[in-house]
């Protein structure tokens, strides 16, 4: 479980809680320290004034009275080792006595339950017995005079400080609730504009609108805001200008291939003029495939409700049509939103690279709860296993010669990758059991 939080909000919140418990622990501290010292104050100062009185009483032949909040006389110690003892009552006591100039022996305390039934404590029942034995002990404080026995006084012990404790709590929580309901509101003001930073980042790119971030928020995060849709408008003409230049490389380059495809014709041997004309038809098919991994990312082809069951079937027809060993396994109609055109290529690429390596292919559909898996499998030779990632990366080919029926430029995979990242989903590569090689698209059941 996540303590700390990720959002400016939480973050302030919680940081404020942390102080206000500290300074609230504290202040509790000194608080509790100051109460406690008062009441043995309380305590203290009329007992020792009762036990001077009762010790000058003594001296001057009278003993001292009973009754509660009076002196009595013991010859023994009357702390039991059941009674607990309070040496905070006892140090104080000493201290007072000996700055008296009284000189004593022992001092011992003990606290023990009031019973509301005994005599000394009967005027202190006007809030009731159960009321008295429940929030008070009974203290007893003996002090020895040497060769005169034991002067002992009763009183009464408050049993702690729950009143104050609950009250404490109560006026914490109500603090929170002033304090850090406006400071939550405060940080979600400041974070609003952050969010729409962030949204707006990740939508940059082919779903984009272009409608820039409105400034808002602090002038930290507004002038961050502003340099982002500044630095927006600086990568869209970039990449507009990367259009333009892309295609003007396109269609200079096209135009010297369609003359030279003209001329080939000139050429009277058929075999090299059938050479030539492979070689001009891999020059234009490279030239695509490069043109086309250059411009992903912002493609102009609009989503599309299509079935996607159907534009497998229809990708696999189309190499049936041609001769290859290509089967479809029959799927339901799944009905998607995606580019057909790049989704029919990527699906092409994985489909050429199965027949070319593996002779045959089979082809299905998915669908899960998720997303939809679109395998492709092969009986080839399979990818060594510290390779499978290799083949995604443009211009790697696992195939080394120079033979283009064989190795290709290793433009495919690459392009088949991209195309279906920039729908949400990825490609995958395994190895077969049976043998072979299995490619997987896998796209999420709602465009990204």
């Amino acid at each position: 479980m996540r303590i700390w939080p990720r959002s400016l909000g939480g973050q302030m919140a919680l940081l404020v809680a942390l102080a206000l418990f500290v300074a609230q622990a504290i202040n509790f501290g000194l608080l509790l320290r100051e109460r406690q010292s008062f009441r043995l104050a309380q305590i203290t100062g009329p007992a020792v004034t009762r036990l001077i009185d009762a010790a000058e009483r003594t001296a001057q032949g009278r003993g001292p009275t009973a009754d509660r909040g009076r002196v009595r006389r013991a010859a023994t110690n009357p702390i039991t080792p059941s009674m607990a003892p309070e040496p905070s009552v006892e140090r104080r006591i000493r201290h007072e006595l000996t700055e008296a100039g009284l000189q004593v022996g022992r001092i011992a305390t003990g606290i023990r339950p009031i019973d509301p039934r005994d005599p000394p404590f009967r005027t202190l029942q006007r809030g009731g017995p159960d009321r008295l034995a429940r929030y008070n002990d009974e203290l007893v404080i003996a002090v020895e005079q040497p060769g005169r026995g034991w002067l002992v006084l009763r009183g009464v012990w408050p049993r702690g400080d729950d009143g104050i404790i609950w009250r404490l709590i109560g006026q914490t929580l109500i603090l929170y609730g002033v304090v850090l309901v406006p400071v939550l509101w405060i940080g979600r003001r400041i974070s609003q504009g952050l969010r729409e930073l962030t949204r707006s980042a990740e939508r940059f790119g082919s779903t984009d609108s272009g409608d820039p971030v409105p400034i808002q928020g602090t002038d930290d995060v507004a002038r961050l805001i502003a340099a982002f849709n500044a630095l927006r408008l600086r990568v869209t003409a970039m990449l507009d200008e990367k259009d333009r230049m892309l295609g003007a490389i396109g269609h200079d380059l096209r135009t010297p291939l369609a003359a030279l495809r003209v001329r080939i014709e000139s050429v009277e041997d058929e075999t090299d003029r059938a050479k030539m004309a492979d070689t001009v038809a891999e020059m234009n098919r490279t030239l695509d495939d490069i043109l086309s991994l250059a411009r992903l990312g912002r493609p102009s082809e609009p989503l599309t409700e299509v079935d996607l069951a159907a534009l497998v079937d229809a990708v696999v027809e189309d190499f049936r049509d041609l001769g290859n060993d290509v089967t479809f396994v029959e799927a339901a109609r799944l009905p998607m939103r995606l580019r057909p055109s790049l989704m029919r290529r990527a699906i092409r690429n994985l489909i050429e690279n199965a027949v070319k390596y593996g002779h045959a292919a089979i082809v299905t559909v998915e669908a899960r709860a998720q997303d939809v898996a679109i395998v492709v499998a092969d009986s080839g030779p399979g990818i060594p296993a510290d390779r499978l990632a290799d083949v995604f990366v443009p211009f790697t080919r696992l195939e080394t010669s120079r033979n283009r029926n064989t190795g290709g430029i290793g433009l495919g995979l690459a392009l088949a990758r991209t195309i279906v990242q920039e729908a949400g989903g990825d490609i995958t590569l395994t190895n077969r059991p049976e043998g072979g090689l299995a490619a997987t698209i896998t796209l999420p059941r709602k465009p990204r």
